[in-house]
């Protein structure tokens, strides 16, 4: 089955601000963080159902090489992300948005 991606709005934030503070701390590195997540959400695309479900139908799927966590809901036929977060966050942030 195909998943269409939809993003809510917060999460567009969420990106630029982790974006633009690595690439405050080296240059490019933004770019790689960008990468990491793309790829993150091309796994996510195809096997959504693999990742744990952490907060009722809330299901997470860690970021490689960056402390950033993505969480998501499945719904039909789309993957809905909730929040790109920072692993040491407060989760209640993100749990509002379910």
């Amino acid at each position: 089955m195909n998943y269409v991606l939809v993003f809510r709005p917060e999460v567009r934030k969420e990106l630029d601000e982790a974006y633009s503070w690595y690439e405050s701390q080296e240059l490019r590195l933004g770019d790689d963080f960008l990468e990491q997540v793309d790829e993150a959400l091309d796994r996510i695309c195809q096997m959504p159902e693999s990742y744990p479900a952490v907060y009722r139908d809330v299901r997470r799927a860690v970021i490689q090489r960056f402390p950033y966590i993505i969480h998501y809901r499945i719904v039909s036929s789309r993957v809905i992300v909730t929040a790109v977060f920072h692993g040491r966050r407060n989760p209640k942030a993100w749990q509002a948005r379910t």
